[in-house]
């Protein structure tokens, strides 16, 4: 019995595409460190697997037509090691997060309450963070239309992602996303085909928009000066979303964008080709 087990499970495995054999969408997405992005090889099958991370769905397509693959947005808090997706017949498939360092980043602001906030505006950002939450879990059945993003605007790359953040000398979350320095009223363009699922004027973010392009892949925009979409809105590739501006927690002008995958935020810059680990 115990050697029948151990065949199907070398069978299942052997089953299994190599990475290796990757196409195009591996060899720009699979950056398998905290805060990047796992490409894993599912079981041939007519029809998508099913697969999971941590209790929430991935996103599964076909890579140029020939296998499946499960692309998965890796915690920035992640320990190097390996890490299990559940498929939804019951097996697991392993893969590898490697290590990374991230620096640190001092940022001097002038308005201390986004720094400290007091208790009524605390109970503001609760009620916020509980909204934009949300937007961050939308699973969509829709498939992306690319997953080689446009990037929002034309501008140079200032703050990066993951750094760990001081205000004012205090330490607060890691930086989710990807700065843009631009000036203010400069459009921004959705980077892929989507949906707006959220807008608002929040505390921290400023006017912000959020964008489903689908099967948990959302991107969030955010310290604009005019938001000019509403929810519902369907936008193609490289569709007017609104300006740049400083509102929110920003020094100055520039554009905020977070780009979040299984409910998971990850490095824009993977999708945008242009990480440098």
């Amino acid at each position: 019995m115990l050697l029948r087990t151990a065949l199907l499970l070398l069978l299942s495995l052997l089953s299994l595409p190599s990475l290796a054999e990757g196409g195009f969408i591996t060899r720009l997405l699979h950056k398998p460190v905290p805060g990047g992005v796992a490409v894993i090889g599912l079981p041939e099958q007519p029809q998508a697997p099913r697969a999971s991370y941590n209790g929430q769905p991935l996103l599964v397509i076909r890579e140029d037509g020939q296998r499946w693959i499960a692309i998965a947005g890796i915690p920035l808090g992640t320990a190097s090691g390996e890490q299990q997706v559940e498929l939804d017949d019951g097996r697991s498939l392993r893969f590898s997060v490697n290590s990374r360092e991230y620096p640190a980043q001092h940022i001097t602001l002038r308005n201390q309450q986004h720094v400290t906030p007091d208790p009524a505006h605390q109970r503001r950002i609760q009620r916020e963070l509980q909204e934009q939450l949300a937007a961050y879990a939308t699973f969509s059945a829709r498939q992306p239309s690319n997953l080689l993003f446009d990037r929002p605007v034309n501008g140079r790359l200032s703050s990066p992602f993951g750094v760990r953040r001081f205000f004012n000398g205090e330490e607060r979350n890691p930086h989710s996303g990807l700065d843009f320095a631009v000036p203010a009223g400069t459009p921004i363009k959705a980077p892929a085909a989507g949906r707006v699922i959220l807008t608002g004027d929040y505390f921290f973010n400023g006017k912000t928009v959020f964008v489903d392009h689908g099967q948990g892949l959302v991107s969030m925009f955010c310290h604009l000066s005019a938001i000019d979409v509403a929810v519902g809105d369907e936008l193609p590739r490289g569709g007017h979303i609104g300006k740049v501006g400083a509102t929110g927690r920003a020094t100055g002008p520039h554009l905020h964008w977070n780009v979040s995958l299984n409910n998971v935020r990850v490095d824009p810059s993977i999708f945008i080709g242009a990480y440098i680990h």
